[in-house]
């Protein structure tokens, strides 16, 4: 597996890969499931299902959300199995449960590999074939093409991978609907977009690390100045992309006032980003950037769901 049996060298897990013991818990194996961004994907393809389909048979939609779940749980474990080499030398990543000695490699590539092949046999029976197809391409697309391939070999790593994060919407849609609409791929597309300025901020915050890890981050390839840059290009697409449910007639009133205040805020942060090259200002400025835009999409997608789930939703055109 790529570096794993180097990388792991002089690491905690190299006395456990001997011993063939495994100290972890259920916390340690519910931590490689990568929770925070397992709730991020439930709470986008609850949108996407919500908005679709606002009248779906619930035990369908607690099964598919469940199994959309797991297979983001399946996802986040594999990246972890395979990027515990990276995870050992990130300030941030080093107490994940591999590097840190507390989950064997191995086991984490059979639970990973055992949820993935459970969610997508679920998901397929309870539901419909179609988003079973599309769960195990965003697996294997954030598994097999990120992770493997494009987090290692390219700064547009996270341009490309951000199709990944961005899928769960069009499977959730796939599953209580039986098919593919406009309305989830505008929300892929929102998502999709507003990857690169999300990381890339981080990415400006976290240089060292990436550095350290061999990660090859716009920051650490092409220079903070060309990665402000970029930040700014994409958010410029982002706040008015933001609004698009509006004209495409999902979008209420409500959506309308979040998501044009909320692209203005991305864009005023962005700009500030742009502007402060040098020193504590300029980390200051990215690191609120990052944390502004978990804000802005929690908002975008929870209005949503207040307005088709509650039924908040007025139209603004027409």
């Amino acid at each position: 597996m790529n570096t794993l049996s180097n990388s792991l060298t002089d690491s905690p897990t190299e006395s456990l890969d001997h011993a063939g013991l495994s100290q972890g818990d259920v916390s340690d194996f519910f931590a490689l499931l990568k929770p925070r961004v397992m709730f991020l994907v439930v709470f986008t393809a609850l949108v996407g299902m919500v908005v679709s389909h606002p009248d779906v048979n619930p035990v369908l939609a607690f099964v598919s959300l469940l199994m959309i779940a797991v297979g983001g749980g399946a996802s986040g474990c594999l990246n972890m199995w395979w990027d515990a080499d990276i995870d050992a030398v990130m300030t941030r990543t080093r107490k994940r449960p591999i590097p840190a000695g507390k989950i064997q490699p191995g086991e984490a590539l059979a639970f990973g590999m055992t949820l993935t092949a459970g969610s997508v046999l679920i998901l397929g029976l309870a539901s419909n074939w179609l988003a079973a197809g599309l769960l195990a391409f965003t697996i294997f697309f954030y598994v097999v093409v990120y992770s493997m391939w494009l987090k290692r070999s390219t700064q547009q790593n996270i341009v490309i991978g951000g199709a990944a994060g961005a899928l769960p919407p069009i499977v959730a849609q796939a599953a209580v609907t039986g098919h593919v609409a406009w309305d989830s791929v505008i929300l892929f597309a929102i998502i999709f977009m507003w990857t690169p300025p999300h990381f890339w901020a981080l990415a400006l915050v976290k240089s060292g690390d990436y550095e350290r890890a061999g990660v090859p981050m716009m920051p650490n390839v092409s220079g903070p100045a060309v990665t402000r840059f970029q930040i700014l290009a994409y958010t410029v697409i982002l706040a008015p992309l933001g609004m698009a449910p509006v004209f495409a007639g999902f979008g209420g009133l409500a959506y309308a006032i979040v998501s044009l205040v909320g692209g203005l805020g991305m864009l005023a942060l962005a700009i500030q980003v742009y502007r402060l090259r040098q020193g504590e200002p300029a980390m200051r400025v990215a690191q609120q950037l990052f944390g502004f835009s978990i804000l802005y999409l929690f908002l975008l997608f929870a209005t949503l769901l207040a307005e088709h789930g509650l039924g908040f939703f007025h139209p603004v055109l027409g």
